[in-house]
């Protein structure tokens, strides 16, 4: 029969007379641990810091890529945005249109951003939006509320500025459409400033996507552009047959843009409907807003335009001796004598 083995204690003291039993382990407190130290192992504290560290400089990196890059909706101070950065393609805008999209920011707040480019610390040159921006700007004057004192935007970094021409464009085109005479305008515009070689090279550049034809037609109205921008009141109400017809008189005739720039300046006419008359006049023919046209007579040295219960005679024939004479006419037809004043009139005419 095997012996049994006798165990002894680990540590015999423990068990000698008089000795003190073994205290326990004393427990963990808090006070041990201060306040945002993790009880994990110091591999493991180092290791989890490291990676809240990424993640902080991953979304930080993420957040600047997107404001680069134009996918980061920024509220900037509606001082900061230059609204004349680039020459603007539409002339005007309509009040009509302007109003429903004040009420409508008032209402709603501004529901699209606008697009802009840096150009210096804190300032901003708009590209596109000028609507928006302008009737944000109302209501802060109207209001003085806080929320109209921004305005949301999305920040652009074109790598030349045709490419801010032709988002301004494109957006544009999209949103409300540009009249010829202004598509024309913007090509010349663009071009004088350097921004393309020269004006073909502006037409094939901001309207690459538009067909053949339409860019013809655009090459068209730049004779108008030339010929009388500084004198039309109203160039977007003209017309495409209006204005094509009036690029061809210019071309047929070099001496014609000046003549009717000045009767244009003279004229000064207070609405579209005037002007287009008048404009319409320089080629025998009767323009009204819904581009109908029809011939009508008019004297070699007497040019006949107007609209709207008003008549308008200019050219060298209209002197002091034809005044006399038509409002000799007048009274003539006017007490029913309509035989005898056309006589008169027949002889002073021509």
């Amino acid at each position: 029969m095997a012996k049994r083995k006798r165990l002894t204690p680990a540590q015999p003291a423990y068990l000698a007379p008089g000795s003190a039993a073994p205290q326990a382990a004393a427990p963990e407190t808090k006070a041990m641990f201060p306040l945002g130290v993790a009880r994990h192992a110091p591999i493991a504290r180092v290791a989890g810091e490291t990676a809240a560290a990424a993640a902080v400089a991953e979304l930080a990196e993420e957040i600047r890529a997107a404001r680069d890059q134009g996918r980061l909706v920024q509220a900037l101070p509606l001082a900061a945005v230059e609204a004349g950065y680039l020459v603007r393609d539409r002339l005007a805008a309509d009040e009509g249109d302007m109003a429903a999209l004040v009420e409508s920011l008032r209402a709603r707040g501004q529901q699209v951003p606008i697009e802009v480019v840096e150009i210096g610390p804190g300032r901003y040159g708009l590209i596109s939006g000028w609507r928006r921006l302008t009737a944000i700007a109302r209501l802060g004057a109207e209001t003085g509320e806080e929320r109209f004192a921004t305005v949301l935007a999305l920040l652009r970094r074109p790598e030349q500025a045709a490419d801010a021409y032709l988002a301004m464009v494109e957006e544009n085109e999209i949103r409300v459409g540009l009249s010829f005479y202004e598509r024309a305008r913007i090509v010349a515009r663009a071009a004088e400033r350097g921004v393309y070689a020269d004006e073909a090279a502006a037409l094939r550049g901001l309207f690459a996507a538009a067909s053949r034809p339409k860019r013809s037609k655009i090459g068209s109205f730049l004779a108008l552009y030339h010929a009388l921008d500084g004198a039309l009141r109203f160039p977007a109400a003209i017309s495409e047959r209006l204005g094509l017809a009036l690029a061809k008189a210019l071309d047929a005739n070099p001496g014609l843009g000046r003549r009717l720039a000045e009767r244009l300046r003279r004229a000064a006419p207070a609405d579209p409907g005037a002007e287009l008359a008048l404009l319409s006049a320089a080629l025998g023919k009767k323009q009204s807003l819904t581009g109908r046209s029809e011939t009508v007579s008019t004297g070699s040295k007497v040019e006949v335009s107007g609209g709207d219960g008003r008549l308008v005679l200019s050219g060298p024939g209209v002197d002091a001796a034809f005044r006399a004479r038509l409002e000799a006419w007048l009274a003539t037809w006017h007490a029913g004598g309509q035989r005898a004043g056309g006589r008169a009139m027949g002889n002073g005419a021509g």
